[in-house]
């Protein structure tokens, strides 16, 4: 695809074109909101990838200390994968959705296992 005369200073990379970064506006709020999207969204997110992991994998058998160990483990990957995603998304309110919404999904579903364990 072949940049239009509105696109300013393409930069070709292989067949893909992009834009000069110095032509590009980015508002400050944005980089606030991505940067908080990053770290307050990947923590909810993580929170509930655990939580939910851990009883599942008590309801599996596992002792919960070895469940604890693996998804705390499995945790630090989780967040890099999020935090780096929340970069590179198109869109800043898919990532507010999926971290927040997926992380508070996932809690919500943990607790419920919870109960029905108790």
């Amino acid at each position: 695809m072949r940049p239009s005369a509105a696109t300013p200073n393409p930069v070709t990379f292989g067949n893909f074109w992009f834009r000069d970064m110095a032509s590009a506006s980015i508002s400050p709020g944005s980089i606030v909101s991505r940067i908080a999207a990053s770290m307050l969204g990947g923590y909810l997110f993580v929170w509930g990838f655990v939580t939910l992991g851990n009883g599942l994998l008590l309801v599996a058998g596992m002792s919960f200390e070895d469940a604890h160990h693996l998804m705390y483990l499995l945790a630090f990957l989780v967040f890099l994968v999020v935090f780096c995603w929340s970069f590179v998304a198109a869109s800043l309110a898919r990532v507010w959705w999926v971290l927040g919404g997926g992380g508070a999904a996932m809690s919500v579903a943990a607790w419920f296992l919870s109960r029905a364990l108790l």
